[in-house]
């Protein structure tokens, strides 16, 4: 079954091209202990609103590694490991940290081209504190992130590319959620496809009644939730009925749910997978970023949903092995070990 992505009568320049937050991850081996001193809900998003707060959050940190990050821009730089042809669109400042995020992600094969942003404030960093389980708990300062303007958006790589993939989390702003709007448009209008991940459920208690604006406008054609973001959006209690009432809404709807699997419905046709086997859980920064590549990815090559499902569960398995929400290992001959091709 072809997938609604992968259309034999054009070839765009790009797969996927994403706008998200464009931030600087540094994590940290933490406690229990000491996530419930600093009153932090464990494997939750908060944001931190000023930069002195994040200053001094830092400081409490143990020793920890930089790498950039952001929702929508690793799951671009997943897509660019497994093959695929990836953009990103994200405000960063004209700072060190700035420098990191673009040499990163440029590195990593993905196209950005977004200009900087001089003065205050400086590039948005997530201070991650990660327990011995694996869990992350993550501390947003948005920075210069959250000032990405519609002017900002590059309106020919939107229009050549397959797929426009939105992150939830940079709803939040007004300016980004304006150009976020104003990207959904650019690709309407020239014929592409539009994914939408929910991101947290933080976000959903802020912008919910968008989100359901957006998908009952018809303008979501795939639909990223885990199992908890789900039940929110359908202010609901039950899984299978929060499925069925979402899936009704959007073309394709893909749930993630951690050791459970996922599953993905369009048309009224419902396929699930296992989650990967590993032989331990060590930071689960960026599962469900990857997990999304992975189904992408798929569709982009013409997969069906199962096996896109599949490619994702692998991805999210290879993330979650160690330390970062970028991948270590050679994610195209991983996926061709484990499906085929």
């Amino acid at each position: 079954m072809t997938s609604p992505i992968h259309d034999p009568s054009y070839d765009p320049s790009y797969d996927v091209v994403a706008i998200g937050n464009a931030i600087v991850d540094i994590l940290s081996q933490s406690t229990d202990e000491f996530l419930a001193v600093e009153g932090m809900t464990k494997g939750s998003m908060a944001l931190v609103f000023s930069p002195a707060d994040a200053d001094a959050l830092y400081a409490k940190m143990g020793p920890g590694t930089e790498a950039s990050g952001g929702s929508a821009a690793n799951t671009v730089a997943g897509l660019a490991a497994l093959g695929s042809k990836a953009g990103f669109i994200g405000q960063v400042a004209d700072d060190q940290l700035g420098e990191v995020f673009a040499h990163d992600i440029r590195a990593a094969g993905v196209h950005f081209a977004t200009a900087p942003r001089t003065g205050e404030p400086t590039t948005a960093r997530c201070l991650i504190f990660v327990t011995p389980d694996g869990q992350r708990t993550m501390n947003t300062f948005l920075g210069a992130s959250q000032y990405l303007p519609a002017t900002a958006l590059d309106h020919a790589l939107i229009a050549d590319a397959a797929i426009l993939y939105l992150e939830g989390y940079l709803w939040d702003p007004e300016e980004p959620r304006a150009a976020m709007r104003e990207g959904i448009r650019i690709a309407r209008d020239a014929g592409r496809k539009v994914a939408f991940t929910l991101s947290d459920v933080f976000c959903i208690s802020r912008h919910g009644d968008d989100f359901r604006a957006l998908i009952a406008d018809g303008l979501v054609d795939i639909l990223f939730a885990n199992e908890n973001e789900l039940l929110a959006l359908a202010d609901s209690g039950d899984f299978e009925a929060a499925v069925a009432t979402v899936a009704a809404q959007v073309p394709t709807l893909v749930v993630t749910r951690s050791e459970q699997g996922a599953i993905a419905v369009r048309d009224g046709r419902r396929v699930a997978v296992a989650a990967e086997p590993i032989d331990r859980v060590v930071d689960t920064t960026g599962a469900g970023d990857l997990f999304a590549a992975g189904f992408l990815h798929g569709q982009a090559q013409g997969q069906g949903l199962e096996a896109s499902l599949k490619i994702g569960a692998i991805c999210a398995a290879e993330i979650i092995s160690h330390y970062g929400a970028r991948p270590m290992h050679d994610m195209k001959a991983l996926v061709a070990e484990k499906v085929g091709r």
